[in-house]
């Protein structure tokens, strides 16, 4: 087959390549590609602006994407979206991971370009060693999994505290607070990353009735938990999800997230997807399936 390889084009590539994605997933353990909302969050991230995004590379032939390169946050890790029975166009993709990737890594303090790959990609980590990339020791993510076609266990919370959703009430400063506090930040939250909590709603999956909040007893948001739902492939996927650390162990984190599954539960998701190993969700139900493991080069 004949394909070529060219640069991404926003914003007319971004739901062509979100459909993509949804038609490229395949139920069961094995998350390859991203999930559609994934990508969608990538694009809602203040951290977007980090990226150059004409360095995404599209593959197509005969205007059908068959592969997508393209970063996260940063210019220097890559990750790779394939549409199956398409193995032959992987040695493209790298070529182009290559060319367009790679910079400083404050995580490595060195030079490199980090490429992603899927755990049962043979092809791809076949090619990756023999260019001389190497398995990091370091990172990897997990993706974890848990049946929505099984009940959901109880939540109670204790007095004085409730769970409702940003459709209920959708305070910027509230979510900057509990953002801010909850991924462990030092000191008051800054004004200067409002415009970045509002910017993470322009997109068109985010819904504020499956967005949930626990509201502590003096009106503040303590926990937050994000879902996005993906009708055609019936799925969930959890993100993001943080508690004020004055108010961990409460039950507070378990019960906004249940509460979100609950509701997509309603609209006919059965599978949820969330990308962590902790403990937490294992205490509901999720499951890690699979992993994404990170192969590095250093280039100095």
């Amino acid at each position: 087959m004949t394909f070529t390889i060219r640069q991404y084009r926003h914003p007319q590539d971004f739901a062509r390549i979100g459909r993509f994605l949804i038609d490229t997933y395949r139920p069961g353990p094995v998350l390859v590609n991203w999930l559609q909302p994934r990508w969608e969050y990538m694009f809602s991230h203040p951290f977007i602006d980090r990226v150059d995004l004409s360095s995404i590379g599209v593959l197509e032939a005969a205007d059908e994407i068959l592969g997508v390169v393209h970063p996260e946050d940063s210019m220097t890790f890559v990750y790779f979206a394939v549409r199956d029975g398409h193995d032959e166009t992987k040695p493209a993709l790298l070529d182009w991971a290559e060319t367009h990737f790679g910079g400083w890594s404050h995580s490595f303090e060195r030079s490199m370009l980090g490429l992603w790959i899927d755990e049962h990609d043979e092809m791809l980590t076949k090619l990756a060693l023999e260019r001389g990339f190497e398995r990091s020791s370091q990172f990897s993510e997990p993706h974890a999994q848990r049946s929505l076609l099984d009940s959901l266990p109880a939540t109670p919370i204790p007095d004085g505290y409730r769970i409702q959703s940003l459709a209920d009430e959708n305070d910027f400063e509230k979510i900057n607070r509990v953002l801010w506090k909850g991924f462990n930040h030092e000191g008051p939250a800054p004004a200067e990353e409002i415009p970045g909590r509002i910017r993470a709603q322009d997109t068109p999956g985010f819904r504020r009735d499956l967005t949930i909040v626990a509201v502590g007893p003096d009106g503040e948001y303590v926990s937050f938990a994000g879902l996005w739902l993906v009708p055609e492939n019936r799925i969930a996927y959890v993100e993001p999800v943080a508690t004020d650390p004055a108010h961990r162990r409460l039950g507070l984190g378990r019960a906004a997230v249940i509460e979100s599954l609950h509701r997509g539960q309603a609209e006919g998701a059965e599978v949820a997807w969330v990308g962590s190993d902790q403990e937490f969700y294992a205490s509901f139900g999720f499951e890690v399936t699979s992993h994404t493991h990170l192969y590095v080069r250093f280039e100095d």
